[in-house]
């Protein structure tokens, strides 16, 4: 379990700045982080250093594609007062971490994460024969672990990305958590805490260690977090001790599983800029109604009168997220009747998206209006970030031996 129980408040998520952001975005990952940012202690981040590691030969679509994609954040109401926001690159003590990490981990590690083939399957056309390409999910380790973030919300295909940031976590701490004198400097912390929680720390330890009591070691933890006469460094002690192991250092993260994406493309399959069967987030309303009037649907109406399926249909898809019960129902009993045509089908669809749109664009444009208040929330959010990671870099430098004094 390994992880520190402040630690479990904080959440880690970042994007890359590929263009435009879609109706995909939205559905899959922005409405999760609405919902995330008044739950959690939140970090947003612009993930500009891995767009570098797919697409290195295309840098002049960078700079523009960070500043449309945090309009669009801000937009959907990602919002500054409630998570940070920052862009990667200027955080640059995930750059040291990175590098730090890479002298521990195992280059089996990397080679074994599965998206690392698949990607390059997928990316055939791209020279991904590099060492960043490799190294990415390395990279992406640091990015966590620099904040010490207990939660990070991925998708299925995402897990084996936090698993691999708990193994590196784990094995930072077993090399540099057992420091000169740990024992004796946990017995000093559990003295300081009392002699009442002194004796539960210990029957706790006990019966988490002996017996495997997961219960015991949640109350171990909420134990240690709520002393107050103790260093944090003490208590990070006394949590690497509960679990028999040494200081924890790195706290490892958990997955946040986030539901799979339900927003289906314009052609039925899932929204995608290489499928290029996307609506952007800012789409003019007209081109957003052509673009649906002209979806495909069922096959089988080849005239208005022919009845057709609304499971075969890529129109339907977009109905079970976008209409209540009534219009799906009419729908339905249209379609397979042949009561309505296509283009009626289509009509509540349009405006239902139009719709959803509309507040977005609106605020999009006074953003668009005001750049100048979108790097004052990115460079106060940059400060933020900094601020957090720069104190787990001054630790990770102390126990690797690279404080000189």
């Amino acid at each position: 379990m390994s992880s520190l129980p402040n630690q479990q408040q904080r959440v880690l998520s970042g994007m890359r700045p590929t263009g435009a952001l879609h109706l995909g975005h939205y559905h899959g990952v922005l409405k999760n982080w609405l919902k995330l940012q008044h739950e959690y202690e939140c970090f947003f981040f612009v993930a500009d250093w891995h767009a570098l590691t797919t697409h290195y030969e295309e840098p002049q679509n960078l700079e523009q594609s960070v500043w449309e994609m945090v309009i669009d954040w801000l937009a959907v109401g990602v919002n500054p007062g409630s998570a940070t926001l920052f862009i990667q690159s200027r955080v640059q003590e995930h750059a040291e971490l990175h590098l730090l990490l890479s002298m521990i981990t195992p280059l089996g590690w990397l080679e074994r994460v599965p998206s690392y083939k698949d990607q390059q399957e997928k990316l055939k056309e791209r020279d991904l024969a590099t060492y960043g390409f490799l190294g990415y999910p390395l990279l992406q380790s640091a990015d966590i672990l620099a904040y010490r973030a207990g939660l990070v919300p991925v998708g299925e295909d995402q897990v084996a990305h936090v698993e691999l940031t708990r193994e590196v976590a784990r094995r930072f701490n077993f090399l540099y958590g057992r420091e000169p004198g740990f024992e004796a400097k946990v017995d000093t912390a559990i003295k300081k805490m009392g002699k009442k929680n002194a004796k539960l720390y210990n029957e706790l330890r006990r019966k988490y260690q002996e017996q495997g009591d997961d219960e015991a070691l949640l109350t171990g933890h909420a134990l240690v977090e709520n002393q107050k006469n103790i260093t944090l460094g003490d208590k990070e002690r006394l949590y690497g001790s509960l679990e028999g192991g040494g200081r924890i250092i790195l706290p490892e993260p958990d997955a946040l599983l986030t539901p799979a994406s339900k927003m289906p493309g314009l052609d039925g399959q899932k929204m995608s800029k290489s499928y290029d069967n996307t609506i952007s987030l800012r789409e003019d309303p007209d081109q957003v109604a052509d673009k649906l009037r002209k979806m495909p649907t069922d096959p089988a109406r080849v005239r208005r009168t022919d009845p057709g399926d609304p499971e075969k249909c890529p129109v339907w898809k977009l109905h079970q997220v976008y209409c209540n019960d009534d219009v799906r129902d009419w729908v339905q009993e249209g379609c397979r009747t042949a009561g309505i045509g296509c283009l009626e089908c289509k009509a509540p669809l349009i405006e239902a998206v139009q719709g959803e749109l509309a507040p977005i664009q609106e605020r999009a444009r006074q953003f668009e209006e005001d750049i100048d208040l979108v790097r004052k929330i990115i460079n106060d959010g940059t400060n933020r970030a900094r601020e957090v990671a720069r104190q787990t870099l001054t630790e990770v430098r102390q126990v690797m031996g690279l404080e000189y004094r």
